[in-house]
């Protein structure tokens, strides 16, 4: 009898000293990691804060596409961070507050803010983002088309590529930039399709 007790009891210590240290372990808060979408957090990585003027406030006193040109060759940078971080894949893309409060991005936050910056400062330029898909499958590249005297003209600021970065155009077609753009990237990358993103 005196056995049984003293296996119950040491039983009865061992669940107990077990639900102690489970028990906090069970309660411990779960990492789950948001991908492709971003937390707060990552969206302000940078840290590099435009300071002064708002988004709007600065189209406002943009007047033509010259105007975004020289911001985003003074300003805007190429977040290498980002871009190995979703490379490969499709993020959600950065409003044009971010982009612009940020002063940094990658293929589609560049491309998202031009189509919304340009068409702002003047709707004749009809901005529409262009997709490029390439070979190998998975590199997909974004990029802003705009018309200026019946003509296209493309802005491509979202690549680490400096040989396919800035204004190019003026074209009639969009095939026209594909054969630049197959010509100048250093990867030399076969693009099947170029076309407008609906």
């Amino acid at each position: 009898m005196k056995r049984q007790e003293h296996y119950f009891g040491l039983t009865l210590t061992i669940s107990v000293l077990l639900f102690y240290i489970l028990a906090p372990l069970a309660c411990a808060p779960t990492k789950v990691k948001i991908y492709p979408k971003e937390t707060q957090t990552e969206k302000t990585s940078p840290g590099r804060p435009f300071p002064g003027k708002t988004y709007a406030e600065a189209v406002l006193q943009w007047t033509s596409y010259q105007d975004l040109v020289k911001w985003m060759e003074r300003d805007f940078s190429f977040d290498v961070e980002r871009y190995k971080r979703f490379e490969g894949t499709l993020p959600v893309p950065r409003t044009p507050e971010e982009t612009f409060q940020l002063r940094s991005g990658i293929y589609l936050d560049a491309a998202m803010f031009l189509k919304e910056t340009l068409n702002r400062i003047n709707p004749s330029y009809k901005a529409q983002i262009v997709i490029l898909i390439t070979r190998p499958s998975g590199f997909n590249h974004y990029a802003c088309s705009f018309r200026k005297d019946g003509e296209i003209f493309i802005m491509d600021y979202g690549t680490p590529y400096k040989e396919v970065t800035g204004v190019h155009g003026p074209y009639s077609s969009l095939e026209e930039y594909k054969t630049f753009y197959e010509k100048h990237h250093p990867m030399k990358r076969e693009i099947e399709a170029i076309t407008y993103l609906p």
